[in-house]
């Protein structure tokens, strides 16, 4: 649902404890392109209602520019929110803002932008982590939905029986040795990191770090003389098998698609994007390209997908973006299955976040009617 208003106000009319996650890329006090909207950076009283209408143990991530996000972090802190982490998404696309027009040569007044911070907060918990889950159902972050895929599974190897006691009865205190035995694949893949990659930056890490090899851990054996492992003599560790690959695989890397920008936008006119925030290098006929959507600050789909499946409660609940702007965060929900409700000021901007989220409800029926089609013929 995308809300045409004051995101302040609207918020106001919400009632206390009522959202799950807050998502959200607002203004970065920059006064880019001389729009009036990133004139400053939201105050507390921004975050105040964020934190009055989020749930306890909920998250909230907030987007922030490489020069005025240490004064978001704080506003964000000052309303309550506990500060966990800052996520930084790091891209190779793009370009320098700088001027050298003031007379000395080879010199300029910005460097070429490669990343932008990303705050990672929390409304503290109600009791602990586990009591604050059982009650709100808010249980940290989501770890396993959000890993880092491996090349191959990681061998993690399980014994048939519990090992002996020199008694000859089993020893249930061993029971976590490995054997040989009863081998099983686990694949879930990497911890989550607080860095992710667009492609372009991923090739450049990697060209950078050459093919690497890791994660090798060789067979360990107990001997019968050797008494590191104490009572756990029987334990056998085996093999983990390497992985190899760039330095990038490490981290998630945001794949975005050219078209999602413009999708469901058909009816919308084609602006010339030397009017957008495009993260693009000045080169060829790039910047020749028409955009219907203008929104001078969209962020990749994948992106916000990640970021959200990141702090996505596991059971049902609704995700806030205070500052919608063109709806992808809001799109990027639905795509996932997750409620949620923007709020966008400019009305330009919430016609084309309605038109993306109507295209999106629009495959989806058709997809569900042609699936109730092939189901029909098959009965």
């Amino acid at each position: 649902m995308i809300i045409h208003g004051n995101c302040l106000e609207e918020m106001r009319k919400m009632e206390p404890n009522f959202i799950s996650a807050i998502v959200t890329d607002p203004p970065y006090g920059l006064s880019f392109m001389g729009k009036g909207w990133d004139h400053a950076i939201p105050g507390p009283e921004y975050w105040k209602e964020c934190f009055r209408i989020a749930k306890p143990g909920s998250f909230l991530l907030a987007m922030g520019g490489t020069r005025t996000f240490h004064r978001l972090t704080c506003a964000i802190e000052d309303s309550g929110f506990e500060i966990r982490d800052c996520i930084s998404w790091l891209y190779g696309s793009g370009f320098p803002k700088s001027h050298n027009h003031f007379g000395i040569e080879g010199y300029g007044t910005a460097l070429k932008p490669a990343w932008e911070p990303c705050i990672l907060a929390m409304k503290p918990c109600d009791g602990t982590f586990k009591q604050n889950a059982e009650k709100w159902g808010q249980a940290g972050i989501n770890i396993d939905g959000c890993r880092i895929g491996t090349e191959g599974a990681t061998k993690r190897t399980h014994q048939s029986e519990y090992p002996k006691n020199e008694n000859g009865s089993e020893d249930r205190s061993q029971h976590w040795a490995r054997t040989g035995h009863n081998i099983k694949e686990i694949s879930k893949g990497r911890w989550p990191a607080n860095l992710i990659l667009d492609e372009e930056a991923a090739q450049m890490l990697d060209e950078q770090s050459g093919t690497l090899t890791s994660g090798t851990l060789g067979a360990i054996s107990k001997k019968k003389n050797n008494q590191v492992y104490g009572k756990f003599a029987h334990a056998n560790i085996n093999a983990f098998p390497a992985n190899s690959g760039g330095a990038s695989r490490f981290f998630y890397c945001a794949k975005a698609s050219s078209s999602e920008r413009n999708e469901g936008l058909e009816e919308f006119e084609s602006i010339s994007n030397m009017r957008v925030n495009a993260p693009r290098l000045i080169e060829n006929d790039k910047f020749n390209t028409k955009v219907k959507n203008h929104h001078p600050t969209v962020k990749p789909l994948k992106l916000m997908e990640y970021l959200i499946k990141l702090i996505k409660p596991p059971k049902n609940g609704i995700l806030l973006d205070p500052f919608a702007g063109s709806g992808t965060t809001i799109l990027a929900a639905k795509r996932l299955g997750f409620d949620a409700i923007g709020i966008e000021k400019e009305a330009e901007y919430c016609e084309i976040a309605k038109a993306r989220l109507a295209n999106f409800q629009k495959k989806n029926i058709m997809t569900e009617n042609k699936q109730l089609e092939l189901f029909a013929k098959a009965g």
